[in-house]
């Protein structure tokens, strides 16, 4: 089954352990954090488990139609990044206690001082992999 990881900027079911925001870490800290991204990704591809996955930017916005004629309606950008998304990653794993497993695993790179983030990450199922078609 294809899970979606999907990393926050911030929140979560509630706040990680207080930590340094990753705008103000060392230029070896984030070095540090993203070679365990990499390796991290690369054990997913050995094991034939990595689909794909992409760090995004924090500016964005939420865009809407606003009817015929009319233009896009935008909020944004953003000052607070509390709802947008880092990164994500999608697994093909056997199980949803893998996807939770990995998901655990990915919550431990390092940040500030080496120690691991212990971000939520949200774990996302895809829509065809639970669907099943009945004829």
């Amino acid at each position: 089954m294809k899970y979606l990881l999907l990393k926050h900027y911030r929140g979560g079911p509630a706040p990680a352990a207080d930590r340094t925001p990753m705008d103000q870490w060392t230029p070896e800290e984030i070095d540090a954090h993203m070679q365990y991204m990499r390796d991290f990704a690369a054990r997913l591809q050995e094991a034939g488990e990595f689909v794909d996955s992409q760090a995004l930017a924090s500016e964005g916005a939420f865009v809407r139609y606003d009817g015929e004629g009319r233009p896009p309606v935008t909020d944004g950008p953003f000052a607070e990044t509390k709802d947008l998304i880092a990164g994500w990653m999608i697994i093909d794993v056997e199980s949803w206690d893998r996807a939770v497993q990995l998901a655990g695993e990915l919550s431990a790179a390092p940040g500030a001082g080496g120690e691991p983030i212990h971000d939520w990450l949200e774990v996302r199922p895809f829509l065809s992999e639970c669907i099943t078609v009945t004829e």
